[in-house]
């Protein structure tokens, strides 16, 4: 099979030509220009709508592995679903801290839609930002591995930390330089406008509470890019293969916010589940890094790696659902004492 050169990588491999590059983009921004058109009316979303349109958005990733499959192989479609699959699990967690930050902010429920598509947006052009860095890095030298390797270790380490303690939990509005700085440099009315950030005030132009909730949103993007790209690159090194996987998780998650957040708070172990996976990727990566060194140092599969992935996911969501009904139980024996 030929491989095609991306102009993102030069010299790195990849499936991709520049016509399906023009392709993947062009349908990318036109179902942004639909989502835009869908929130322009700010409206309270029904399960109904969120549903049908998580249907839609998760049915589009499968139709596209499907294309992989017959196009070029059965292995660029398994490193496709595996990454899909890592990338969707890293933005429920984005999910979780959307939901804090829209009840930090009281957000109202018909402008909640509006201020998650920013936030997408705003992912998906870190995602791609990381990305090409990303690629740069790697065409530089193995030891990229190396670095992505102990990048996710590191954050892994971390986010499991922050879950026994429950820090992740837990979002401080003031904390945020980001936040901190705007309101220095800008006032900022006391109440929302509808879907308008900036309006005019006294004179003055003053931004809206909605304005500070995006920047909110749009910075802690940067930490999930940080922690994201690296991922994926340790399931597929095609620079394409990796931003496909970004904007097939990222697109859905307007839809999936509102379908999940009522489950969102009842996956307590989820960010335990998150830290295995970022662990055993990164390991995973070290171990490919060492391979090209010591070629008797094993390496970890893809179709391993998704099964790998898979099972905590299910673990972790079990495990989740067995503790909530424990402590459903628990209080209903305390009050019937």
């Amino acid at each position: 099979m030929p491989v095609q050169t991306s102009p993102l990588a030069a010299d790195l491999e990849t499936i991709a030509s520049p016509g399906l590059w023009t392709i993947t983009i062009g349908a990318l921004l036109v179902l942004l220009a639909l989502d835009f058109a869908i929130t322009h009316r700010p409206h309270e979303v029904r399960m109904r709508e969120a549903v049908g349109w998580s249907i839609f958005y998760l049915a589009l990733p499968l139709a596209f592995g499907v294309y992989l499959w017959a196009a070029h192989g059965s292995g660029v479609s398994v490193e496709f679903f595996t990454g899909y699959v890592v990338e969707k699990s890293l933005s429920v967690d984005n999910l979780f801290v959307f939901m804090l930050l829209l009840a930090a902010f009281a957000v109202p429920p018909a402008l909640a839609q509006r201020v998650l598509l920013y936030g997408i947006v705003g992912a998906l052009v870190l995602r791609a930002i990381f990305i090409a860095l990303g690629a740069a890095a790697l065409k530089s030298g193995t030891w990229a591995f190396l670095l992505f390797g102990a990048v996710l270790i590191v954050t892994a380490v971390k986010v499991f930390r922050d879950a026994l303690t429950g820090h992740e939990q837990q979002v401080d509005i003031s904390s945020m330089r980001t936040v901190h700085l705007i309101r220095r440099f800008m006032p900022v009315t006391d109440d929302y406008r509808g879907s308008r950030m900036l309006v005019r005030e006294g004179g003055r132009r003053a931004l809206t509470p909605l304005a500070l909730a995006v920047v909110a949103v749009f910075a802690t993007d940067i930490v999930f890019a940080v922690d994201s790209v690296p991922a994926v690159y340790g399931v597929t090194e095609d620079p394409f293969l990796v931003f496909a996987t970004n904007a097939f998780a990222l697109l859905g998650l307007r839809a999936l916010y509102f379908v999940l957040r009522g489950a969102l708070a009842k996956l307590r172990h989820l960010n335990h589940g998150l830290a295995v996976i970022l662990a055993f990727i990164g390991v995973k990566l070290v171990l490919h890094w060492a391979h090209g060194i010591w070629t008797w140092v094993p390496q970890i599969p893809t179709l391993a790696s998704l099964a790998v992935i898979i099972a905590v996911l299910v673990t972790v969501t079990l495990t989740s659902l067995h503790a909530g009904r424990k402590d459903a139980t628990s209080s209903t024996g305390t009050q019937a004492t």
